[in-house]
């Protein structure tokens, strides 16, 4: 299949370097502006595109896949995660899936820690008071928090991003403790400082600090329920960058209501931008609208695998960061 001819559907808009770049390779066709596509849209350009390029704001599911044309043979995902994507419906129909796994590791480890701060340490309180002009000066006791030093961060999910989380935690001086699906090798543990937990449970009943950085399968939907949710110590604080089905939303709420669980800092939702409007009622809540990777070098550098993926697709080979269900 020809370079030149290779039609791409780009769902989003991008970076205008990487736009430029697909417009320069490939028969693209761009949006012309930030809202998602409808339904509708999606099924149009699922049978028209050899291509597509979606975001995590689309959901491929198996209807929409039945519905793809003959000529849709590879869904080059913009992000990381592919929970959007039924995938397993997509190798039946012969379409592979390719995502940018990687490049975002960095700036979601800062995130994490940036969001651990601003709870712990109440930036947002400090923030209503400056900007509402209510500061009357230093005192001894006004807007104290608690320190990140010395405390227990509690890892769920020690891959790239989980690891990256505990460097930046240990030159802080927390003490890391983590749960894995498997077990990290005894020198990666060593050089992390690290304590594996094999028991979640026994693990989350006794940090400070939960930080959860595991993808959302079928298997962590509501890892942190309702009853784990009561193991915490009332002291603690959660800190989600990873994906929202992964806590039940809802407890976490009314365990911060209640003064179970001391604080949390949310990047991520279970029912997307439909926010449980309890929480935004919360002073002990610090909620951002899914800032994680946003960062410009960030959504380049997603823009330059997106690109890898499909020119390697078009020269004939297999895309570099192919997705298989047996990875999910």
């Amino acid at each position: 299949m020809p370079t030149q001819r290779l039609s791409v559907v780009v769902t989003r808009r991008l970076p205008d370097v990487v736009e430029t770049r697909l417009k320069e390779l490939f028969d693209v066709t761009l949006r012309d502006d930030d809202t998602p596509m409808t339904r509708d849209e999606l099924a149009q350009a699922m049978r028209s595109a050899d291509v597509l390029v979606p975001t995590i704001t689309d959901n491929i599911d198996a209807s929409l896949m039945a519905g793809a044309g003959e000529r849709l043979k590879l869904i080059a995902n913009f992000g990381a995660g592919v929970d959007h994507i039924d995938v397993q419906s997509a190798r039946q129909r012969g379409i592979l899936v390719s995502n940018t796994p990687g490049v975002l590791t960095e700036d979601t480890a800062d995130m994490a820690m940036a969001l651990m701060l601003a709870v712990t340490r109440k930036i947002p309180q400090g923030l209503q008071v400056m900007q509402s002009g209510g500061w009357r000066g230093w005192s001894p006791l006004a807007n104290l928090g608690t320190r990140i030093g010395g405390k227990r961060l509690g890892i769920l999910g020690m891959g790239r991003i989980g690891q990256a989380v505990a460097r930046r935690a240990q030159a802080f001086g927390m003490q890391i403790h983590y749960h894995n699906r498997r077990r990290l090798r005894p020198e990666v543990e060593e050089k992390l400082e690290a304590t594996w937990w094999e028991s979640l449970d026994q693990m989350v009943a006794r940090m400070d600090v939960i930080s959860i950085n595991c993808p959302h399968t079928p298997s962590t939907f509501h890892l942190l329920n309702a009853r784990r949710l009561k193991l915490l110590k009332p002291t603690a604080v959660v800190i989600n960058t990873s994906r929202g089905e992964v806590i039940d939303e809802n407890a976490l709420t009314r365990g911060l209501r209640a003064g179970e669980i001391a604080g949390a800092g949310l990047d991520v939702f279970e029912h997307g931008n439909e926010i449980n409007p309890r929480l935004r009622e919360l002073p002990n809540v610090v909620l951002l609208p899914h800032m994680g990777s946003a960062t410009l070098e960030g959504r380049v550098e997603m823009g330059e695998k997106v690109i890898i993926n499909i020119k390697t697709f078009a020269d004939g080979h297999r895309p570099p960061d192919q997705v298989l269900p047996s990875m999910l």
